[in-house]
């Protein structure tokens, strides 16, 4: 009887077949698309298609790639180097060369979005927003009765929206908007039948740009809680953004047309054409960052910058996962003796991440590295090293935001911006109270490693 009700599952040769199958296609696909993982990631894999081949299988060729090989880029061709080594490194991704730029920083949720509606206000002929979630509340409303007010105005209005991000929104949240003449897409629905990459890889990119002239940007979704607060979030999150005039935003508008070129399944519009610097403003750079660029550009900035630094480090973010190698930078930065600090929250609203981080947490703390755990939910993201730069955008110190996800940042150079991040990231430090190290139990070490090799992987 047992014999009988057994008899479904392959046999010894008939499982070691599939499983010399599967490992054969993980080599094949990882070598002709010459993908490059982390260690834990491909070990993951590996252990995953040797032990469960039946699930693991489906789920790589689902979910196993993280390099995109698209068919045109954003990029234009590379300037004369500016003699900083982090704009020389951007620049020789293919990435837009620096450039003068009017930087106005926010200071809270108020200022960001009265910048908002200028920027939405100010544009002429067109206006491209990009972003994770609109919210359904009355910031979200607001945004789009602006846009849906432009549109009818005249001026050409696209939306580009996060697939996962529109998961919650109702079908009838952008019916106004469409109806006034503007074009609503979502990148990489997740019950589309159409093939438009893997569904994990998703864009982060929060951006708001008007006439390809004036940007509007920084880690703020447009919902409530990311400015004064909704129904849900009575307290606004800390959070980060700016809005600036130049060739910057000639640079994001081309990501943009890039980006959105590539949803639509159609060409995109001409490239939009960099303007002709002057000698007002502050040198800044945009730097995109994900599977449309043929390398890990934030994450070798971030390390690269980790290695250089010579005084100081600092860091706020919501979400505090990274690889070894950026784990690595900061460790041996701390080792020797430059001031690294670290700013995230003490609960955060993702609990997953909050018991992984742990582990980087722990092995860093041990180096020397002062993690400042807020008493508040604090979703900005930016990084200052020494007095020779500062970033800041929509990316997060983790391997998602890092190495999967299609996110966006500009790179500070002038003085007054990186002084202006350096205090605000100080500010919010003091708040928070210094991270104590405790030694982990079996169970919760085995538990750490798990997640770590398998929810961050895919």
């Amino acid at each position: 009887m047992i014999h009988s009700s057994l008899s479904w599952l392959p046999s010894p040769s008939q499982h070691f077949l599939v499983v010399t199958f599967a490992l054969l296609v993980y080599v094949l696909t990882t070598r002709s698309r010459r993908e490059q993982r982390a260690p834990a990631t491909a070990i993951a894999w590996v252990m995953g298609l040797v032990l469960m081949p039946y699930l693991t299988l489906p789920a790589y060729l689902v979910f196993g790639q993280r390099k995109l090989r698209p068919a045109g880029s954003p990029r234009p061709p590379r300037s004369i180097p500016a003699g900083h080594w982090a704009a020389d490194l951007i620049e020789s991704f293919g990435l837009a060369a620096p450039s003068r730029c009017d930087i106005q920083l926010h200071a809270d949720g108020e200022a960001a979005r009265d910048a908002l509606w200028r920027v939405i206000a100010g544009a002429r002929e067109q206006l491209d927003v990009c972003t994770f979630i609109i919210g359904d509340d009355a910031l979200g409303h607001e945004v789009l009765a602006r846009l849906t007010q432009r549109a009818q105005e005249g001026v050409q209005v696209r939306v580009l929206l996060d697939g996962f991000g529109a998961l919650t929104l109702p079908r009838h949240h952008f019916d106004l908007l469409r109806a006034a003449g503007a074009e609503v897409s979502v990148f990489r629905p997740f019950f589309s039948l159409r093939h438009s990459g893997p569904r994990n890889l998703r864009n982060h990119r929060k951006l708001v740009i008007a006439d390809d002239a004036w940007l509007w940007a920084g880690g703020r979704n447009l919902a409530g809680e990311y400015f004064t607060g909704n129904a849900a979030h009575p307290v606004p999150w800390r959070d980060l953004s700016f809005d600036l005039h130049g060739d910057v935003a000639a640079a994001a508008a081309r990501q943009f047309n890039h980006d959105w070129g590539s949803v639509r399944g159609r060409k995109a519009r001409k490239p939009v054409p960099l303007l002709e610097s002057d000698d007002r403003g502050a040198y800044a750079q945009f730097l995109p960052s994900g599977p449309d660029q043929t390398e890990d550009t934030a994450h070798a900035l971030l390390i690269d910058a980790c290695f250089r630094a010579e005084h100081r480090v600092l860091a706020v973010t919501p979400y505090f996962v990274p690889g070894d190698g950026l784990r690595d930078a900061l460790r041996l930065a701390a080792r020797r003796g430059v001031q690294v600090t670290i700013a995230i929250p003490a609960r955060s609203n993702h609990r997953l991440t909050d018991f992984v981080r742990a582990r980087a947490m722990r092995d860093l703390a041990r180096a020397g590295v002062t993690f400042r755990m807020l008493p508040f939910m604090a979703h900005a993201k930016a990084v200052v090293v020494d007095d020779d730069l500062a970033l800041c955008g929509s990316i997060n110190l983790d391997l998602r935001s890092l190495l999967l996800n299609h996110e966006a940042a500009v790179v500070f150079y002038g003085q007054q911006e990186i002084d202006g991040l350096a205090r605000w990231i100080e500010t919010t430090a003091s708040a928070g109270e210094p991270y104590r190290a405790r030694r982990p139990g079996l169970v919760r070490d085995v538990a750490e490693g798990l997640l770590l090799a398998i929810a961050f992987q895919l």
